[in-house]
């Protein structure tokens, strides 16, 4: 804890520390290194999380360079310490979940459920305008607000995967996707619906919608311990594109053509981050939470589908934590 810290953020005391961490020793800055100066000396090993790279090429951002410098000080303490790298241990914690990491999962995806329900029967002129409503909702119902940036999606924009801007004009005529969490305790919910706001679908888009549901319920029938997400992935990329040949979408099922229409996964591990911290080549056990979210996405028809739902892993199969919001287009 640094004197600082006072001025940046505002009371982060010893006190208030406490309370948040159950923390009872908190030291300032110089006492702690001190203290952790004589530990070191008497060590040969010392377990942290490795440092990621400066730059990361492949997606192109800078990454925090807090892990390297802490490495470079326990270095210039010891040069011969041998650190050990806690990723591994720290990821299976984070996959497993414990009783209070589920009751603050459940309780935002409670919020954001409540909060869907009620946006779906108002209706909304933008795309803004219905995620203000939902940050009004979360905030009023005791999350921190969202736990990613929420995706509030009308007609051919739902094509678009990520689009995050919600600035678009909400026609009555196309479909609304609404992909957002509430964040409780740095835990977030992740849901995704997809509705009519005029309740009256297009055959079409009925058509697609149903598509969509049929692949989330196939998706659902393969969950229970022991499965492995990725095995679950090649099953449901082939039901998917019976489903897109019924539709008219393809003629062959071949993971280009379904990709075509179904370029994302199902499932990813939910948690402290939408997209949580795993060890996919571990097969589902009791404890873990993941998503299951197919969906279908037609530019040319201004068709976009997805619907998401939040799954604990039991030790009989599986728990739907958000199966309280419906599914229905209307």
């Amino acid at each position: 804890q640094q004197d600082y810290l006072d001025v940046f953020h505002g009371g982060n005391n010893a006190q208030a520390l406490q309370a948040v961490s159950g923390i009872t020793d908190i030291l300032k800055h110089d006492d702690g290194w001190k203290q952790l100066n004589n530990r070191l000396g008497k060590v040969k090993h010392v377990a942290t999380l490795s440092a990621t790279p400066a730059y990361v090429d492949q997606l192109g951002f800078y990454a925090n360079p807090a892990r390297a410098r802490l490495i470079e000080r326990l270095k210039e303490a010891k040069p011969e310490l041998d650190l050990l790298d806690l990723k591994p241990q720290l990821t299976m914690m984070r996959c497993v979940k414990q009783p209070q990491e589920l009751a603050a999962l459940q309780e935002a995806i409670d919020i954001t459920v409540k909060a869907i329900k009620f946006v779906k029967k108002r209706q909304f002129n933008y795309e803004y305008q219905l995620e203000a409503e939902l940050n009004r909702l979360f905030r009023k119902t005791g999350a921190s607000g969202h736990g990613f940036a929420p995706i509030v999606s009308a007609g051919p924009r739902a094509c678009v995967l990520h689009q995050n801007e919600n600035s678009g004009e909400i026609d009555s005529k196309d479909l609304i996707t609404v992909d957002v969490g509430a964040e409780v305790e740095n835990y977030t919910a992740d849901i995704t619906r997809t509705y009519s706001p005029t309740k009256t679908p297009t055959k079409r888009q009925k058509a697609v919608y149903n598509a969509v549901e049929a692949v989330q319920d196939y998706a659902f029938s393969l969950i229970k311990p022991g499965a492995l997400i990725k095995e679950n992935e090649a099953k449901i990329e082939h039901f998917m594109g019976e489903k897109l040949r019924e539709l008219g979408l393809i003629k062959t099922i071949d993971r280009d053509s379904v990709r075509l229409y179904y370029p994302h996964a199902t499932s990813h591990h939910l948690g402290l981050d939408a997209h949580d911290t795993a060890d996919y080549s571990r097969p589902l056990e009791p404890g873990m939470v993941i998503t299951v979210e197919p969906g279908i996405y037609i530019p040319q028809e201004g068709i976009g589908v997805r619907i998401e739902d939040d799954v604990l892993i039991t030790a009989k199969g599986y728990k739907n934590l958000s199966g309280r919001l419906p599914r229905a287009i209307s």
